[in-house]
């Protein structure tokens, strides 16, 4: 069995999601990353994941939509939101509707492996 945490990365940005895919596998994680939020959407009907990071705005499926099938096919993986277009209004409806947890860009890897481990944490004693 697959004991590394199972991370779903979602950002339109390929740099942004080919550097932080990096930057995870090199702590150990299996990451799948995609570009859009269809894609994601397809493949989480196909495999159960630990954790999803996901941009908010993406295309035409945003982070939201992403958090609301995550929360309603999955509710035990963790849901880490980020954005470059941060707002406590954002925040908060991201927040109120299940997600983990939420950085705003520009942000270091540090900062969201921090969060990973969190809700790595949290997955652990659920």
């Amino acid at each position: 069995m697959e004991d590394r945490l199972q991370i779903m990365l979602v950002d339109d940005e390929e740099i942004v999601g080919k550097r932080l895919k990096s930057s995870l596998e090199k702590e150990g994680y299996a990451i799948e990353f995609f570009l859009t939020g269809s894609e994601a959407l397809k493949r989480l009907d196909e495999k159960h994941f630990d954790i999803v990071v996901t941009d908010i705005r993406i295309d035409e499926i945003d982070g939201l939509e992403i958090l609301d099938a995550v929360m309603e096919n999955s509710p035990e993986t963790k849901t880490i939101m980020i954005t470059g277009y941060a707002t406590a209004e954002i925040a908060r409806e991201a927040l109120a509707k299940g997600a983990f947890d939420f950085i705003a860009k520009p942000f270091r890897p540090k900062d969201l492996r921090e969060v990973i481990i969190k809700a790595a944490r949290q997955i652990k004693r659920d």
